[in-house]
């Protein structure tokens, strides 16, 4: 169990690309009752574990994933969401670069539940949903690109269908748009950051979740954000 941050109230781990927040139609054993059996074991409790999923990332998805431990924190986690008081960041490993390095967008976004797709549209429609978000440009490489999300809305499948409107699919989101599939079956979106106030103590949490170390893109763009730039080929009058 990679653990980001625990308390009494909430724990944050690190989900790895593959696995389901919460139960669905595939019986697959999902992260929180993988978290329950941890924590039944570990802290030698006698009888049912209480976890509250507060929210979900994508299956292709890695990254940082807040759950609560108490009745009490679900509900003013739940609250807080609704309110935008939980702040998330995400990383996107793109093929091409955005049309500008740093922007807001506004679409509309659709779900179809028959095929699990989200469909953003620039004007509103009746069944659609606004989903806005900023981001800005970290690093290039030779091919691919990465870019910070920080999320305003919360619809599904939003950074996927949204960057993909502006023509930067995720590398390896063969559902909006990218040629090609990842080895593992993942895309390359990462939860990266999550702030918000704790909802019983007021203390302010940031937790960071790592870029995937088995992954050499990632460790390179990741490395090249932080990396100096070369002087410039300048000259200075005398």
């Amino acid at each position: 169990m990679d653990i980001l941050y625990e308390d009494n109230h909430i724990i944050i781990v690190n989900k790895r690309p593959g696995e389901i927040v919460q139960g669905d139609k595939t019986g697959d054993t999902p992260l929180s009752e993988t978290i329950k059996a941890f924590i039944k074991q570990r802290d030698a409790k006698p009888g049912n574990v209480f976890l509250g999923v507060v929210h979900r990332l994508d299956r292709p998805v890695g990254g940082a994933v807040i759950f609560a431990k108490t009745s009490k924190a679900l509900s003013r986690l739940n609250d807080m969401l609704r309110t935008g008081d939980i702040h998330k960041t995400y990383w996107a490993i793109t093929r091409n670069m955005p049309p500008q390095p740093a922007d807001t967008l506004t679409h509309f976004i659709t779900t179809v539940e028959r095929n699990n797709k989200s469909y953003a549209s620039l004007k509103p429609a009746a069944s659609a949903k606004e989903a806005r978000l900023r981001y800005r440009l970290l690093a290039s490489g030779i091919t691919y690109h990465l870019i910070e999300v920080e999320l305003l809305t919360g619809r599904k499948h939003q950074i996927r269908v949204q960057l993909s409107a502006i023509g930067c699919p995720i590398k390896g989101d063969l559902k909006y748009g990218d040629k090609r599939s990842n080895p593992d079956g993942s895309i390359s979106l990462l939860a990266r950051r999550i702030v918000f106030t704790h909802p019983v103590s007021g203390n302010v949490i940031d937790v960071t979740a790592p870029v995937p170390t088995t992954d050499n893109l990632w460790q390179a763009l990741a490395d090249s954000i932080a990396a100096p730039q070369s002087p410039s080929n300048t000259t200075h009058d005398e």
